[in-house]
């Protein structure tokens, strides 16, 4: 076993709170999980060298946060720093049937049902899942009532500071007929080690917009993961917009647990140089009926190393599915680096399915083209990069989002330049 793990293992173990139970659980598991090598199928193109080697505080930061506001956006903001929850739930201003509640002062209802969700839509097999799951602290739980329509973004930030380690945790119930958008949003770039789970409940015909954007760079280690679980006629639209750092790992899952559910993902990854991003994505049709489109582009700079899992597992029972897979990849350098795998595994006969991955540079004659008539390099390898995955952008349910987005994706195109 690592000693980073048995390190995870022993702070797991002294602490004492209501969720202690399920802890326990998840320590049970650390304790006989090997730490993945390169012959761990999941790690195979992702070293955890780095993480072995952190000796970082745990303790709370004291840095405040400071938090840009979203530019016509109406959102209720919950910010955390270095996992630490810094604002005071009982100042917001919350629409009828939302209640937000952090699980450390949760009315004992409340606990139940937090309890009763905790881990149960995360699949056990996410190793550093597990470590959240022992030593989350500050959890927050967000729960939507039946039929009940929220109209400000409930926006999540989560701040990492320099030589910090930390453990976000976030659990969502929407309930029947409910909607919402949801934004989860990392930042940092300085050492530091976070892990990041978010769990969703969608209740029966349940709508949700979702969002995450994994912007860690630099030094900034970052894995963490989201995961749904939809019911009968629920529908997901979700967005991912992740960069690269020394080292970041992004799971989602999302599992048909109802008959005609819908699901939408976009997946958006930009490296620059020398930097590294692993996206594993999993959806599981275990009803029939069920739709999942999901296109996933990335861009990888010079000597940056993307790698992509896709798999589509259709079940015995999950006739009548339309399910379909999409994978396209731009190199800047040669000295890039992309490892995808779309997986479409089918038990059901009554199925339409598909999937797809493609490598590609960038064109030099659309380049030429735009040389020729007097537009810079630098801005002319921008103006490609973005048209690479404008279509995405402008799929964007919420378009103050998107706006906001493109001034930021901009900038990163300049860094990802190759020189």
């Amino acid at each position: 076993m690592s000693a980073w793990l048995q390190q995870v293992i022993d702070r797991g173990q002294a602490m004492n709170d209501w969720l202690s139970p399920v802890r326990m659980k998840a320590l049970e598991e650390l304790a006989t999980t090997a730490w993945p090598t390169r012959r761990t199928e999941r790690w195979k193109y992702t070293s955890l060298s780095a993480v072995e080697q952190l000796e970082l505080s745990t303790t709370a930061s004291a840095t405040h946060a400071s938090v840009e506001r979203i530019s016509g956006l109406d959102s209720l903001d919950l910010v955390f720093v270095d996992g630490v929850l810094q604002t005071d739930l009982a100042m917001l201003q919350l629409p009828a049937g939302l209640q937000i509640h952090s699980l450390h002062s949760a009315p004992a209802v409340q606990q139940v049902i937090a309890t009763s969700m905790f881990s149960q839509i995360k699949p056990r097999h996410h190793l550093f899942g597990l470590v959240n799951d022992a030593l989350a602290s500050d959890i927050v739980f967000i729960d939507i009532e039946n039929g009940h329509a929220i109209e400000p973004a409930i926006r999540i930030i989560n701040q990492s500071t320099a030589d910090h380690e930390s453990h976000q945790r976030v659990l969502v119930r929407l309930g029947n007929q409910a909607k919402a958008t949801i934004i989860e949003q990392a930042e940092g770039e300085q050492s530091s080690l976070s892990t990041s789970y978010s769990e969703f409940d969608l209740g029966d015909q349940a709508q949700l917009d979702h969002y995450r954007f994994a912007m860690q760079t630099q030094q900034a280690i970052a894995i963490g993961g989201c995961h749904f679980c939809l019911h009968d006629a629920a529908a997901l639209n979700s967005t991912l917009i992740g960069y690269g750092s020394e080292l970041s790992r992004t799971d989602i899952d999302i599992i048909h647990n109802g008959e005609h559910a819908k699901a939408k993902l976009n997946a958006i990854y930009l490296l620059a140089e020398s930097e590294h991003f692993d996206l594993h994505t999993t959806i599981e049709h275990a009803k029939p009926n069920g739709t999942t489109e999901e296109n996933v582009r990335g861009i990888v700079g010079d000597k940056a190393n993307a790698v992509f899992n896709g798999r589509i597992h259709i079940h015995r029972d999950a006739q009548k599915t339309l399910a379909e897979l999409n994978n396209r990849n731009l190199l800047l350098s040669r000295r890039g680096q992309i490892n995808t795998k779309p997986e479409l595994e089918i038990y059901a006969d009554d199925v339409q399915c598909a999937h797809g991955a493609t490598v590609a540079e960038i064109e030099e004659e659309a380049l030429y083209y735009l040389r020729s008539r007097g537009i810079p390099r630098s801005k002319a390898l921008v103006m490609l990069n973005y048209g690479f995955i404008q279509e995405l952008i402008n799929q964007m349910p919420n378009q103050q989002l998107a706006q906001w987005l493109e001034p930021q994706l901009r900038a990163r195109f300049k860094e990802m330049e190759v020189r």
